[in-house]
């Protein structure tokens, strides 16, 4: 690798023994020939969907004024900070995510709709079909510019095969991304698989002994680049040298956490299967699974990503707010005040851990402009009141400004009927994304 001062190529990345690094968007990776009279290199847009499960506590989520003068409610308090980056969306629907004939099963087809905007066919077999969903028409035309077209992520291990709910197939619950009608992309939820994705081995298939005399081989990614990184470092201009420090400092912290999850002999309870290198402490896993998707988008490895906190119906407990009753069930709250205040207090949590999120992407410089400026975060779920099973009025915030296209820092409330794949058409029409519909979509939502 020859290293100039002149450019480096946008793809150019450290390589060592079974590791490949990619590097950050760095001002080196604008044309010489354009020096003069380009600034920092111009970023494309990233585009991230964040599912939360069951609904919510709509009273203490909705903002009561519209507009740009809003006061940020009780659940959305934590993201008060950010105004100006946060528009809240109100007033969305999932029209085929209601029962249509079909009886129980509204988690199944919340999260089968979720993206796809499609009614799923019941069934427990291996006759699934949703449709293709936001996230993968988006990667199938932008995912061929970067390593990964879409990255899955998930806090949740599930089944995707079998009765999950009321005749539904499991694989409905536990997927928001379809790839095709009949192929769902159910989420990774091992952090240590997810970094050697990302930055690792391509063979992940490979035999646990290779790997770990590959692991004694390797204290970390950097030790292995060091010395070509350091070469490389000493060809940058000072502001790209702050970033590649800042990337790689990151991508350590991240291995490190891992490590230290991997070594800890606590049991990691809310899992079917006990996968090396997650945390016992759910929001320790939830910040770690963050910081992989941003290390994923700072680094251009993929463009496109979605992230489930919980599988639809999670029956995931949270002690450390003072629930340690079982999510699902106490969303069935017949309106009682108890159990209102606890599904608010769960709605609150997650809501802390997303501004750890938005506070980490606001914080990583990115070409002109920082990692929030040049994405587009749909933060939400496919249900409103999961008492009523309601698909309507969906709990939603979009969050970032998609490289200058789009205007955040107000409440939107839409028409009601308005469709939620009316978003996505907007949203993919700024990743220069252009199907002719999206399900059940009529048009662009109008989001200035």
């Amino acid at each position: 690798m020859i290293v100039t001062k002149k450019h480096l190529s946008r793809r150019t990345i450290l390589r060592g023994v079974g590791a490949a690094l990619a590097l950050p968007i760095l001002d080196s990776m604008t044309p010489a020939m354009n020096a003069a009279t380009a600034g920092a290199a111009s970023p494309a847009p990233r585009l991230a969907f964040i599912y939360v499960p069951n609904g919510v506590n709509f009273k203490e989520w909705k903002p009561a004024a519209e507009g740009t003068d809003f006061e940020f409610s009780r659940i959305l308090k934590p993201l008060e900070k950010y105004r100006e980056e946060i528009s809240v969306l109100s007033g969305l629907d999932l029209h085929n995510g209601n029962a249509l004939g079909d009886g129980g099963g509204d988690h199944a087809r919340a999260g089968a709709s979720y993206l796809t905007g499609v009614h799923c066919k019941k069934t427990t077999g291996a006759d699934i079909h949703a449709g293709v969903s936001a996230d993968q028409i988006a990667a199938g035309v932008v995912g061929a510019k970067t390593r990964l077209a879409s990255l899955e992520l998930g806090c949740e291990d599930s089944r995707t095969v079998g009765n999950c709910d009321s005749g539904f197939s499991c694989a409905y619950t536990n997927s928001i991304s379809w790839r095709t009608p009949t192929m769902p992309m159910p989420p990774e939820t091992n952090p240590r698989v997810i970094f050697e994705r990302l930055f690792g081995s391509d063979d992940l298939k490979v035999d646990p002994a290779v790997k770990a005399r590959r692991t004694l081989l390797r204290t970390s990614i950097l030790d292995v680049v060091g010395e070509r990184t350091q070469k490389l470092m000493g060809g940058l201009g000072p502001s790209d040298r702050h970033k590649l420090d800042e990337y790689m400092t990151g991508v350590r912290e991240v291995e490190r956490r891992i490590q230290m999850a991997e070594t800890d002999t606590r049991r990691f309870v809310p899992t079917i299967d006990d996968p090396a290198g997650v945390p016992v402490d759910f929001a320790e896993y939830t910040k770690l699974m963050f910081d992989l998707q941003i290390l994923a988008f700072q680094a251009d490895l993929t463009r496109v990503s979605t992230f489930m906190v919980g599988r639809e119906g999670s029956v995931r407990t949270y002690s450390e707010v003072g629930v340690p009753d079982p999510h699902h069930p106490i969303t069935h709250h017949q309106n009682k005040p108890e159990l209102l205040e606890k599904i608010a207090k769960i709605n609150t949590f997650h809501v802390e851990l997303f501004s750890y999120y938005v506070e980490k992407m606001k914080s990583i410089q990115d070409g002109d402009g920082n990692l929030l400026d040049h994405s587009m975060v749909v933060y939400g779920s496919a249900l409103c009141d999961p008492n009523r099973h309601q698909h309507e009025n969906l709990p939603t915030l979009l969050v970032g400004r998609g490289c200058g296209r789009l205007k955040p820092g107000r409440h939107m409330v839409y028409p009601q009927g308005t469709p939620m794949t009316n978003l996505y058409m907007a949203l993919l029409d700024r990743m220069d994304v252009h199907p002719e519909a999206i399900a059940d979509s009529t048009g662009k939502l109008e989001l200035i």
